[in-house]
């Protein structure tokens, strides 16, 4: 299965919200992105079928491996390309705005070159 912008969203925030609290469900989901019962559900769906999220007996949401990994790639552009933009001047806000939208985008092989550069000349 391909993911596409939004599950890798899902899966991220399923990320984040697990590292917050031990039991995270789909209304927690919900309420973290802004969206309604339905969608997520939806998407909730797409991605157990995907291999990429496991649904447990009472609704709690864990990420499988494939999801895991999925997950920790988005979230660690995320982080690295939200300190780089604060570097060059962004505001916190911005910045992270900014970082969410082109972590979906960035390709491997430029993200590398990006946490390369900035993890050599980034904090000078």
């Amino acid at each position: 299965m391909e993911l596409h912008e939004s599950g890798e969203m899902y899966l991220e925030t399923i990320l984040i919200l697990s590292e917050k609290k031990s039991f995270v469900r789909a209304i927690d989901v919900g309420e973290h992105l802004g969206y309604s019962k339905p969608s997520v559900s939806r998407a909730i769906g797409l991605l157990r079928n995907g291999g990429f999220v496991e649904v447990g007996d009472g609704g709690g949401l864990s990420l499988t491996k494939a999801g895991r990994e999925v997950a920790e790639k988005i979230y660690e552009r995320h982080i690295c390309l939200t300190k780089m933009l604060v570097s060059l001047g962004v505001d916190e806000e911005t910045a992270s705005q900014d970082a969410c939208r082109i972590e979906h985008v960035i390709s491997d092989k430029t993200f590398a070159a990006v946490k390369e550069h900035f993890a050599r000349y980034g904090n000078k």
